[in-house]
């Protein structure tokens, strides 16, 4: 197993110029940079995706680059192959990448071997929250209709007592397994190859509930096609007011908030890395961008690199013992 102490030091941006090297040297006091390519490591027309794009959009013409940033895909692997191309590219600041904060806080204590650490990256900005939730589809009868009724379902219907997820490992799949655990309840968990499919399976009652990001339930919610049965947020969902959260209903270690963060080559010079933040602050700012966020169940946010940082130890400081307590690795 890795060092995990080493994984999460090294995130405040001290680096002296000299330790850089001359590449990152040339850009140190240079220009805005020509083109920016904004790495992402999930398919396009993801919830992150959308924080990537948008963001990218708004960039052009700022003291960080001349014109708008190109997002790249690289999917696969739960978002490392994105974070391994950054960490490979080279420090002046023409690539960044965009990853959720699991890839910091709940990877590391699932996988024995991770081929980057925190310290390969620099913080620049969070650029939007997630909530997640569980939700219920046609499988379960129509009178089940809070946490409360679905936990009491499951008892009495172990053989079709599920939970659909994006995949095992990620935030989803441990909310899951820890409201199972909770709850003292079997839910059997059922990995899917990302959050559409399983949303598709559940509205088609091929399984009884999905935990996942809340805004992949918006529209079927809407339509009156899936219940909605808590959200994982600190307060209600603003996009889901009327859906109690876990902590209201007695699963207070059930709160989490995932969030997409911007992050740069760890050579990336200070200036070149504030100047990204300055664009990636002012594109948040955007009322435009907020709404189209919205869309998806994003809540646009930003932050100073050091809150990142704080965030982003915290988070893997807390999730270390859960995932503990639930007994799960992804190494097989």
């Amino acid at each position: 197993m890795q060092d995990r102490r080493n994984f999460v030091k090294s995130l405040s941006a001290t680096a002296a110029l000299a330790a850089l090297g001359p590449v990152a040297a040339r850009a140190q006091g240079s220009g805005p940079i020509e083109q920016v390519r904004i790495l992402y490591g999930f398919p396009a027309g993801s919830a992150g995706d959308s924080v990537a794009r948008r963001v990218g959009e708004k960039m052009g013409g700022s003291s960080y680059t001349k014109n708008m940033g190109v997002v790249e895909n690289k999917p696969g692997a739960g978002g490392r192959i994105a974070l391994e191309s950054l960490r490979n590219a080279v420090g002046d600041g023409s690539v960044i990448a965009l990853s959720q904060v699991s890839a910091f806080s709940i990877y590391p204590h699932i996988y024995s071997k991770l081929s980057y650490q925190a310290k390969d990256f620099e913080p620049i900005s969070i650029g939007a929250i997630m909530h997640h939730g569980l939700a219920i589809g046609p499988a379960v009868p129509a009178e089940v209709k809070t946490l409360k009724d679905f936990l009491a379902w499951c008892k009495n219907n172990p053989d079709k007592a599920s939970f659909g997820s994006p995949g095992a490992g990620t935030q989803p799949h441990l909310i899951g397994s820890l409201l199972s655990l909770r709850s003292g309840i079997k839910i059997s968990h059922v990995p899917y190859r990302g959050t559409a499919p399983a949303v598709s399976d559940l509205a088609g009652g091929q399984i009884a509930a999905v935990m996942g990001p809340s805004g992949d339930f918006l529209s079927y919610y809407k339509a009156g096609k899936l219940r909605v049965l808590a959200t994982s947020g600190p307060q209600r969902n603003p996009y889901l007011p009327n859906v109690p959260t876990f902590a209201e209903q007695g699963f207070g270690d059930l709160t989490a908030e995932e969030w997409f963060g911007f992050y740069a080559n760890a050579k990336t010079p200070a200036d070149v890395r504030a100047r990204a933040h300055a664009a990636i602050i002012a594109a948040l700012k955007s009322d435009s961008l907020k709404e189209s966020l919205g869309v998806v169940g994003l809540i646009a946010t930003s932050s100073t690199p050091e809150e990142m940082a704080r965030s982003q130890q915290a988070e893997f400081e807390r999730w270390g013992p859960l995932v503990k307590q639930i007994g799960f690795t992804a190494d097989t």
